[in-house]
């Protein structure tokens, strides 16, 4: 919830401070500004037309239903790293639930401001919703990698041991 109110809250000061849309507001040089954009498609403004609202909506719906279920399994699972997988599905599902908010409440699309690059060489506007999703992404890939790792080697080393069936006795 700590990522859904403070995108949320950024996402209100932008949409009061930084108007009119478009105009720069230069944060550290030209490196980082403020430029208030609304995006009605998904990731790098990619839409789907007329239906991009309703449809990328109902892909935040799943995904937020996939993630609360990797979270539920997560935590009774108790082991090692659960912290950070944790973690990581927090700040995906808050980011998610953050754009979606945004879908729902405005027709004029998810709220970006966030600008950076150097003269023309851009990334695209996003927001804090934005970066929530993918640290939490980047986080959650790791942390299955790591465990992904670790389940190979204790296979591996479970495959190294003798069977007990297969220990010769000492008195046969």
């Amino acid at each position: 919830m700590v990522v859904v109110a403070i995108d949320l809250l950024s996402k209100l000061l932008a949409e009061q401070m930084l108007a009119p849309r478009y105009v720069p507001h230069r944060i550290i040089g030209d490196v980082v500004r403020f430029t208030l954009a609304y995006n009605t498609g998904a990731a790098f403004s990619i839409s789907l037309g007329a239906y991009s609202r309703i449809l990328f909506g109902a892909f935040a719906v799943v995904a937020l239903v996939v993630l609360w279920r990797l979270y539920r399994m997560t935590g009774s699972a108790g082991r090692a790293g659960d912290g950070a997988r944790i973690m990581a599905l927090g700040l995906a599902w808050g980011g998610a639930a953050g754009n979606l908010i945004d879908r729902i409440r405005s027709p004029r699309g998810v709220v970006d401001f966030i600008d950076i690059g150097y003269g023309n060489i851009r990334f695209w506007t996003f927001n804090v919703a934005d970066s929530a999703v993918t640290v939490g992404a980047i986080a959650l890939a790791w942390s299955l990698s790591r465990e992904d790792m670790e389940q190979r080697r204790a296979m591996a080393v479970a495959e190294q041991r003798p069977v007990a069936a297969d220990v010769p006795r000492a008195d046969a």
